[in-house]
């Protein structure tokens, strides 16, 4: 990573840092050494307010250059500090939503002196939420590669198949166009692999999970996505894989069925495109998050769908997520959000309908805030395709 995109990103923190008299950072989460590092490390970024940010790093052993210095115990890191001609913090910012609590004490311990606030994960996502140029086109080239495995599904379906069949022979298109597999997800209480494909009467399952939409999953110590059953004539099949091909989690969902589906479910597949039109239409700097996902209601009980919008018995309450590195960021298109979008935010919109007897249908895309409006990031054709 050039150190201009790392400075440009280490100076939006430093911004929000100034406007709560906060004097340093200590970064230690991998996606957030990600954001400000550009790779991982074992170890701690510490980024003063007004000087250059230095790596303290245990591992690995042959990361060189300068401001970056060995450590082996976070203990040293006030000796390590003064030693860089630094003074130490009066007001100290650590990732108080993700460091275990005793991690969180530990660090705290080291600077007794100090005021040690456990605002950084919440600011550090709010400086991620804003793109830089560099991210936006990481976003677009694994856009690319996306559409390139989705485009390969159909050759890889054959008769008989179990949704767990197909999604693996996904799950290699994905990767051998260059995805890294893993999924990342802000918070510990979700988890996936590489995403979700859903078959059928599966897409009503509920999960734990706060996705769009759930799936039984293969064991209850994994409760989401396939559940080993066959794909049959007259169901649908929903592929929700995670782009995460340049670090960066696109979001995309395409709708196949096997044979013919039955009238309503086109119906509603068209709905789910034309909410899709009409938010992006609506979308624009300035837009409040909550009157996007309104606007979306609104056409959905018009339609006739309401029960069956993002699921069935238990239901999304959310039509858009920021994407990044986690796949759930900010913005959030849902109800009482009422941040406003902004030029550099990029997020998913996923209009969904799940239908009895038949399964999902409905649409993902990935999308950046332009300062005209949006432009799409995934580009895939839209219809049901008949495998």
């Amino acid at each position: 990573m050039l150190l201009p995109e790392l400075k440009v990103r280490r100076d939006k923190i430093r911004v929000l840092m100034a406007q709560q008299g906060i004097d340093a950072a200590l970064i230690t989460c991998n996606v957030n050494l990600i954001y400000t590092y550009g790779r991982v490390v074992s170890g701690y970024l510490y980024l003063p307010l007004n000087a250059p940010a230095r790596l303290f790093i245990k591992r690995p052993n042959n990361v060189t250059g300068e401001h970056v210095h060995s450590i082996r115990k976070p203990e040293r890191l006030p000796e390590l500090i003064k030693e860089c001609g630094l003074p130490i913090p009066v007001k100290l910012m650590l990732e108080g939503d993700e460091l275990s609590f005793t991690e969180y004490n530990r660090l705290a311990a080291c600077f007794p002196g100090t005021e040690v606030v456990p605002c950084g994960t919440s600011l550090i996502r709010q400086a991620r939420s804003i793109k830089t140029n560099i991210e936006i086109e990481m976003f677009r080239r694994s856009g690319a590669a996306h559409t390139k495995a989705y485009e390969q599904i159909p050759s890889v379906y054959k008769p008989g198949m179990t949704d767990r069949q197909l999604s693996i022979e996904i799950e290699r298109l994905m990767r051998l166009e260059g995805c890294l597999g893993i999924f990342r997800v802000f918070g510990q209480s979700m988890e996936i692999f590489m995403g979700s494909l859903l078959a059928g009467e599966n897409a009503a399952v509920p999960s734990p999970y706060d996705f769009a939409l759930g799936g039984e999953g293969l064991d209850p110590s994994l409760p989401g996505g396939v559940n080993g059953t066959l794909i049959q004539a007259g169901q649908s099949v929903m592929v929700d894989m995670g782009g995460n091909f340049y670090g960066y989690m696109g979001d995309m969902s395409r709708v196949f069925s096997i044979g013919k589906l039955p009238e309503k479910a086109y119906a509603a597949h068209q709905t789910c495109l034309e909410v899709q039109e009409a938010v992006v239409r609506q979308a624009k700097p300035g837009t409040v998050c909550e009157d996007l996902y309104n606007t979306a209601i609104d056409m959905v009980t018009k339609a006739g769908f309401a029960d069956y919008f993002m699921g069935m018995g238990q239901k999304a309450k959310f039509i858009g997520h920021g994407i990044g590195l986690e796949i759930n960021e900010m913005p959030v298109l849902a109800p009482r959000m009422k941040q406003e979008l902004t030029p550099g935010m990029v997020f998913a919109l996923e209009p969904k309908i799940v239908l009895p007897g038949v399964g999902p249908v409905g649409i993902e895309n990935s999308w950046v805030v332009t300062t005209e409006g949006l432009e799409k990031l995934t580009l895939c054709k839209e219809e049901i395709v008949e495998l």
